[in-house]
C-alpha cells in the first residue's frame, strides 16, 4: 500500500530542541496526513490533556501523493486536542505548503511544550532554528509573511502562522497558510498560540523518492479539461440549489432561506472574481480570488460556508460585505465558519442583523479578546446561555452551511462526526442534494439505509485526508482509481479509513464523549434507531463507545 516515508520530528518548543524517530511501521498501516497524525496524537498525548496545556501537541503531516503531480494533491493536515469541542480534531488546509513540508524530508513533524517567549520555528532538511520574535506579538497574517520575506527570504507558502486570534487563544482561531489558506475548523490555531508559536516554516531539498503510478496524470488531464461550475464559482455555486430547497442556514438558524441571496451567491462571486486561483500542482482551479476595487476589499472567497456564515445567517445581502468579512478573519487567524456564525448568535441576541459595520467591530474584537468579543471567543457552546440563544453546535463546534434539516443524511453526519458539525467529515451532502451521478444519489429525506453508506464516506474521507487527497476530487476518484493510486484493494483503504475513525473515537471516549454527545439541536425522523445501527456496523457499544478489545494497533 501506498504511504508517504520519511521519520518523525518532534520539536521541543520549551527546551528548544529537536530529535527524530523513525515511525515506518505507523506509516505502513496509516498511509499518511490524517491517519498518522491520529495514531501519534492518540498514542502521545494524554486523554486528560488541557487543550492549551503543555501536554497538547499539534501534528503537522503530509501525505504520499504529494510526490506526485495530480491535481487535488495541494494540501496537508494538522491534528491535536481542540480548544473548542475539547476532542481530537484533524484540520485540512490547502494551498502550497504541503511541497514545500515534504521536501524537508519528515513524514510528521510534532510541536510539543510551551516557550516562554513569541517564537518563530524554522524547519529545515538539515536543522531546526528557533527564532524569538517579539516584534511580532499581535501581528496580523500578511504581516508575519511580510517580515519572513524580508529576514529568511521565506515565502508565505513555506509558513503556518498564528494570527492575533491564536496568540489571545480565541477557541476557534485558524492556523493560516499561503495567505489565505487555513486549518480552520477545531481552534487548532490557539493551541499554537498557547504554545508560544507565531509561526513555522517549513523548507528543504529532501523530498522522499515515492513511485506514483503514471496512470496519475489522467485524473490531472481530465481535471484541466473538465468544464465544472467549480472552476468559476468555487463551492458557493451551490447556495441558490440549498435555497431553493428550504436548506440555506439565515438569520442565526431560524429560517432556511434567504431572500437576499442573489447577492451573495455564486454569481454575486463570480462578478468580483479576478483571476484563476488553484493549489499546488492543480489543474482543477477552484479558489476564488475576489477583489473590490472601488472598497477596496480583496481576498480569496468567499466559499459557501463562509458566504453562509456572514451572509445569509448574518442577514447580510451584499458579496463585498462578506468579502470583507472573509479578509478580516484571514488577516486575524480566524475560522471564517465559526467566527461568523458565532458573530450571527450575537446578531440574534441585539437584533441587529445585517449590521455589517458591527459585525466587523465584533470581528477584530474577538481577535483581540476585547470587551464583547472576550465572551464570543468563547465559541456558541459556551456562550448562548448568557446571549440567550439556542445552542447550534455539536460537541461544542458550530454548523457548516449544508441544511441537515432538510438533507437528513448530512444531519446524521453532523452529529456523529467526531470533529462535531462539520461537513467535510463524510461529505455526505453530495449524496443528497444530489452532486454526484444519479446511482449514487440518496433521497434527501429519512435515514433509511444511510448509515451503511455514511460509515463508507467517513472511511473514504479519511483516506484522502491521509492521502493527502482534496475531496473535491469526489468526479474524478473512483473506486478503481482509488486502488491504482495506492496499490490497495479498495475495501483494503476503507478498512484504514475505519481505524483512523475508530481512533478518533476512542481518544474522545476516554475525555467523556459517548452517545450523549451525538446529539442535534433539531428531530430528524427515526434519528435513535439510526444511531443504533451506525454504532452496530461500527463494532461500538450501544452508548456510542469502541470496546478496549476493538481499538486499533
Amino acid at each position: 500500500m501506498l504511504h508517504t516515508v520519511g521519520p518523525l520530528l518532534t520539536v521541543d518548543v520549551g527546551k528548544k530542541k529537536s530529535r527524530t524517530e523513525n515511525i515506518d511501521k505507523l506509516l505502513e498501516s496509516y498511509i499518511g496526513g490524517r491517519g498518522v497524525a491520529t495514531k501519534l496524537a492518540h498514542d502521545r498525548i494524554p486523554f486528560d490533556a488541557d487543550p492549551f496545556g503543555e501536554e497538547n501537541r499539534l501534528f503537522f503531516t503530509t501525505g504520499p501523493m504529494q510526490a506526485s503531480t495530480m491535481s487535488f494533491t495541494g494540501r496537508m493536515n494538522c491534528t491535536g486536542v481542540s480548544p473548542l469541542t475539547d476532542g481530537l480534531v484533524s484540520s485540512n488546509a490547502g494551498g502550497f505548503m504541503s511541497r514545500n513540508f515534504a521536501d524537508t524530508g519528515y513524514a510528521a513533524v510534532e510541536l510539543v511544550g510551551v516557550s516562554d517567549e513569541l517564537l518563530a520555528v524554522h524547519v529545515t532538511d538539515t536543522d531546526v532554528e528557533f527564532e524569538a520574535v517579539p516584534e511580532l506579538e499581535d501581528a496580523p497574517v500578511s504581516e508575519v509573511g511580510a517580515y519572513m520575506e524580508d529576514e529568511h527570504g521565506l515565502g508565505v507558502d513555506n509558513l503556518a502562522v498564528a494570527g492575533p486570534a491564536g496568540e489571545n487563544h480565541v477557541r476557534f482561531a485558524s492556523i493560516m497558510t499561503s495567505g489565505e489558506r487555513a486549518f480552520g475548523r477545531g481552534g487548532l490555531g490557539a493551541v499554537m498560540g498557547s504554545k508560544n508559536v507565531k509561526a513555522i516554516s517549513f523548507d528543504g531539498d529532501s523530498a522522499p523518492d515515492i513511485d506514483i503510478p503514471s496512470k496519475q496524470m489522467e485524473i490531472h488531464r481530465e481535471a484541466a479539461t473538465d468544464d465544472h461550475i467549480m472552476k468559476r464559482q468555487g463551492t458557493v455555486a451551490v447556495m441558490d440549489l440549498a435555497n431553493e430547497i428550504g436548506g440555506l442556514p439565515s438569520y442565526y438558524f431560524s429560517e432556511q432561506q434567504f431572500e437576499g441571496v442573489e447577492g451573495i451567491n455564486g454569481d454575486a462571486v463570480e462578478s468580483k472574481k479576478y483571476k484563476k486561483g488553484t493549489c499546488s500542482a492543480c489543474a482543477f482551479a477552484c479558489k476564488l480570488p475576489t477583489r473590490d476595487e472601488e472598497r477596496g476589499v480583496e481576498t480569496e472567497g468567499p466559499e459557501f460556508e463562509v458566504a453562509m456564515a456572514f451572509g445569509s445567517n448574518a442577514g447580510v445581502d451584499d458579496i463585498v460585505d462578506v468579502m470583507k468579512s472573509n479578509e478580516l478573519c484571514d488577516e486575524l487567524g480566524l475560522d471564517a465558519i465559526s467566527a461568523g456564525n458565532t458573530i450571527a448568535a450575537y446578531l440574534a441576541a441585539e437584533d441587529e442583523f445585517g449590521n455589517r459595520e458591527l459585525i466587523w467591530e465584533l470581528v477584530e474584537k474577538i481577535a483581540r479578546r476585547e470587551g464583547v468579543g472576550d465572551d464570543l471567543a468563547e465559541g456558541i457552546d459556551r456562550v448562548h446561555d448568557e446571549l440567550g440563544v439556542e445552542n447550534w453546535t455539536v460537541k461544542g463546534l458550530d454548523f457548516a452551511a449544508h441544511e441537515g434539516r432538510v438533507l437528513h443524511g448530512q444531519g446524521l453526519s453532523y452529529a456523529v462526526a467526531n470533529r462535531g458539525a462539520d461537513h467535510m467529515y463524510a461529505v455526505f451532502y453530495s449524496q443528497e442534494y444530489p452532486l454526484v451521478p444519479e446511482a449514487d444519489a440518496m433521497d434527501p429525506t429519512g435515514l433509511d439505509g444511510k448509515p451503511q453508506r455514511l460509515i463508507e464516506k467517513e472511511n473514504q474521507m479519511a483516506v484522502n485526508d491521509s492521502g493527502v487527497v482534496c475531496k473535491f476530487s469526489r468526479d474524478f476518484m473512483t473506486p478503481e482509481r482509488y486502488e491504482m493510486l495506492f496499490g490497495a484493494e479498495f475495501g483494503e483503504l476503507l478498512a484504514v479509513g475505519d481505524r483512523i475513525v475508530t481512533l478518533e473515537r476512542h481518544f474522545n471516549n476516554r475525555r467523556g464523549f459517548d452517545r450523549n454527545d451525538d446529539v442535534l439541536p433539531y428531530d430528524l425522523p427515526d434519528f435513535e434507531a439510526a444511531l443504533d445501527e451506525y454504532y452496530d456496523r461500527r463494532g461500538w457499544t450501544n452508548d456510542g463507545v469502541v470496546p478496549d478489545d476493538e481499538v486499533p494497533v
